[in-house]
């Protein structure tokens, strides 16, 4: 019996000990319905227009939904910048595009990194031939008269203050690495979208139109796709 009971004491006492280092339970806090909202997106959030070409839309079985085979995928990421409130956001006259450009010599088309184009097909703009590949896609502006640039020079996924070869957005930007210049289209719109926006438009397996538009401004430019 004794040695049951000097067994039993430090059993005891190690049972206490654990039970003192345990935060006491409690019922877990409700959240409010703010805390439960989805996280906000960033000042201004990623896009991606894209499209397919080259496809089929085939039924795998008689009775089975068709579906599109064999696409080849053409792909612009970009970040998306809002007006939030601004006013003629490309500007006018002498002072024409300098907001956007926040300094750099063209327009990053968008906001944040540089924005890139992959296509798995050549593409032909203005009667020139892009090859398949990943370009880096700026655009001068001029009041009325855009002009599309596609790049092969390398560019920052990070920023690095340091790097002044590769773009960051538009800064940094070379003519020297342009593959392709296109002329655009520019009119005005009747509404004006708030955030900015890439598009494909008037697709056919063999070509469209590339289309940016921001506040009143639409910029199209037509394309042709390569074999």
């Amino acid at each position: 019996m004794r040695r049951i009971a000097l067994v039993g004491v430090p059993l005891v006492l190690t049972v206490g000990l654990v039970s003192a280092q345990q935060p006491p339970q409690t019922a877990p806090a409700q959240q409010t319905p703010q805390a439960q909202q989805a996280p906000r997106p960033v000042t201004s959030p990623p896009g991606q227009a894209a499209t397919q070409v080259g496809g089929k839309w085939v039924a795998p079985k008689p009775d089975s939904e068709p579906r599109y085979t064999d696409g080849k995928w053409i792909v612009i990421d970009y970040g998306r910048p809002i007006l939030r409130g601004r006013q003629n956001i490309f500007g006018a006259g002498a002072e024409y595009g300098k907001t956007v450009n926040s300094g750099a010599p063209v327009w990053r088309v968008g906001a944040n990194t540089t924005t890139r184009l992959r296509t798995d097909v050549p593409l032909l703009f203005g009667g020139k031939t892009l090859a398949a590949g990943s370009y880096s896609v700026f655009v001068d502006l001029k009041p009325g008269a855009w002009t599309l640039i596609l790049s092969n020079q390398p560019y920052q996924q990070k920023y690095d203050s340091a790097n002044t070869t590769e773009t960051w957005g538009s800064f940094n930007y070379d003519p020297k690495s342009d593959v392709l210049r296109a002329p655009m289209t520019v009119k005005t719109g009747a509404d004006s979208v708030d955030q900015f926006t890439i598009q494909f438009v008037n697709m056919t397996d063999t070509g469209g139109t590339l289309e940016m538009v921001w506040e009143k401004t639409i910029a199209q430019v037509p394309f042709k796709v390569g074999s």
